[in-house]
């Protein structure tokens, strides 16, 4: 029985930028008939990136993206014998499409547009999208192959239309974000649709971060018998070919074997965080990031990642003492930075703090120390990063975490100052375990510092306990409400605390506007704090238990 090869291209496109998108076309085409194949299959909207949000609202973006397609396709022609699958926009004005074309020597055999538009999640589809119910076949060394897109695959309709078609392999493009769990599900819904169709399955993933969206890649071949038979690797750009016939048989090529069990869970979100921040600040073209080191686990962590996605050379850590940091703070906080090889400064903000108490002193008068003095500190620690960084450039990493950020445990214009918060989706419970498992690489992390009771040191004895539930609990009630949007009766149905349970969501309640004010960061569980959390600021809504 003849077979044909099909190369699997993850690329890591950039939203906007589509002649950059098409040159990296082009070099995995290169590479692809390099290895053989008789097609390439690239991501979902490779040419725009995704999601290219309101950019296909003006009309010269579309435009240049369609004259951008257009010499692509031209200087796809040098390939003889390839047929490439691309994702682009198709259309124009109010009707465009989520849509690919295959391209082979020139001539355009078709053009597939998506049916199932997604429109929940981080997903916004039905915004700019039509959906159209065509299929595409076409063939190649007596197999036939179908096009459907990403969403489709999580529905039988277009498999199926695909099928009734002809088609014995279907060539899916996807731009498929990560988070914690997201690889089971793709592997459940490809075995879903093997199943529906009767096809093999050729899925090409996105990799790469875009805003606080983080691609893994992780794209795969699946035979007619649900069995993966190729899988790419996860938050890497890659190009690996298979081979496939007409009964649906998928063999690795040049892939790798299929490992027998993914990393654990902690390695994963460490890679989509370095990943995450890498490519925001490298596509955004800032030449290093500053962090405010503070001799705790949560800097600690963003300490680690900024150095294994940018390089030591390119982050600058800096520690600024009050009257509350305590002397183990200091010594943890340089420690760290030695092993690591970062730039270190010390900047003291006891006289800015006393500065700001001696002007508010008489308006203060008669009112008790409260938040207040406490949040002036932080707020000195912003300006002081703000202000390091206008003059060289570069970033400031936030060192936020999600239980924070849920609970509003953080300061406006303070520790939340910044341009990228690398672990505002990420539970505090995780950041211990992500710290654990990155010294089991490398022991970069003081052990103290892990093992520590978590302080602000805002004010004399501080322990986060003093104001909030233990984590372990705060997460839980975190992860069911939020995450699985389960209602307040629920969580307290299941073992939790009630007064912890109306705590925790009259905090995530009022403090809405504090995270409208954050910035981004990576999103790496099913539901985070940005394109999906889409809560009012006022709200006059209680939810009681």
């Amino acid at each position: 029985m003849s077979t044909a090869r099909v190369s699997i291209a993850q690329i890591n496109a950039c939203v906007g930028d589509l002649s950059g998108n098409a040159q990296r076309v082009l070099a995995a085409a290169r590479q692809a008939h390099e290895q053989g194949a008789d097609i390439l299959l690239t991501p979902e909207l490779v040419l725009t990136g995704y999601p290219p949000e309101d950019l296909l609202l003006r009309p010269q973006f579309v435009q240049e993206q369609a004259r951008v397609l257009d010499g692509l396709r031209g200087d796809l022609a040098q390939f003889k014998g390839l047929r490439v699958v691309v994702g682009h926009v198709d259309g124009t004005g109010r009707s465009l499409y989520n849509a690919a074309s295959v391209f082979f020597e020139g001539a355009t055999l078709g053009i597939y547009r998506k049916r199932e538009l997604p429109n929940y999640s981080v997903f916004d589809e039905q915004r700019y999208f039509k959906s159209d119910t065509t299929p595409l076949t076409f063939e190649v060394a007596g197999v036939t192959f179908g096009v459907v897109i990403c969403e489709d695959m999580w529905f039988d309709r277009a498999p199926i239309a695909a099928r009734e078609a002809g088609a014995q392999v279907l060539l899916v493009p996807n731009a498929s974000p990560y988070n914690t769990g997201k690889q089971d599900d793709r592997h459940r819904v490809a075995l879903d649709c093997v199943g529906a169709s009767a096809c093999a399955v050729i899925y090409a993933n996105l990799v790469g971060g875009q805003d606080e969206l983080v691609f893994d890649g992780a794209s795969f071949a699946m035979d007619r018998q649900g069995q993966t038979q190729a899988r790419l690797a996860d938050f890497a750009e890659d190009v690996q070919c298979v081979e496939v016939d007409a009964a649906g048989n998928v063999r690795a090529a040049t892939a790798a074997a299929v490992p027998d069990a993914r990393p654990p869970a902690e390695a994963q979100v460490w890679q989509a965080l370095v990943l995450g921040v890498r490519d925001y600040l490298g596509k955004n073209r800032f030449p290093g990031a500053i962090i405010g080191l503070s001799g705790g686990i949560d800097s600690a962590v963003v300490l680690a990642v900024a150095v294994d996605a940018l390089g030591a050379e390119n982050v600058r850590a800096v520690m600024m003492p009050s009257r509350y940091t305590a002397d183990i703070s200091q010594i943890d906080a340089e420690d760290m930075a030695k092993r690591l090889g970062v730039r270190y400064d010390v900047i003291t903000i006891g006289s800015v703090v006393d500065s700001f108490e001696t002007m508010l002193a008489p308006h203060f008068a008669g009112l008790a120390v409260d938040a207040t003095e406490e949040n002036i500190q932080a707020r000195a620690r912003g300006t002081l990063l703000m202000a390091l960084s206008n003059k060289t450039g570069r970033l400031v990493l936030t060192t936020g975490n999600k239980s924070e950020m849920t609970t509003g445990y953080c300061t406006l214009y303070g520790d939340m100052a910044g341009g990228f918060a690398v672990i505002k989706d990420v539970p505090k419970t995780l950041v211990y375990r992500l710290a654990v498992w990155r010294n089991l690489q490398q022991e970069v992390i003081p052990e103290r510092i892990i093992t520590r009771p978590p302080s602000a040191e805002l004010r004399e004895d501080q322990k986060d306990q003093d104001s909030l539930p233990a984590y372990d609990i705060l997460d839980g009630i975190v992860e069911r409400y939020m995450e699985r949007n389960e209602s307040a009766a629920e969580i307290v149905a299941a073992g939790f605390p009630r007064e912890a349970v109306e705590q925790v969501v009259r905090l995530i309640r009022i403090n809405e506007y504090k995270r409208r004010q954050a910035p981004p960061g990576p999103r790496i569980t099913p539901r985070a704090f940005g394109r999906d959390w889409r809560y009012p600021v006022t709200n006059g809504f209680r939810e009681t238990v």
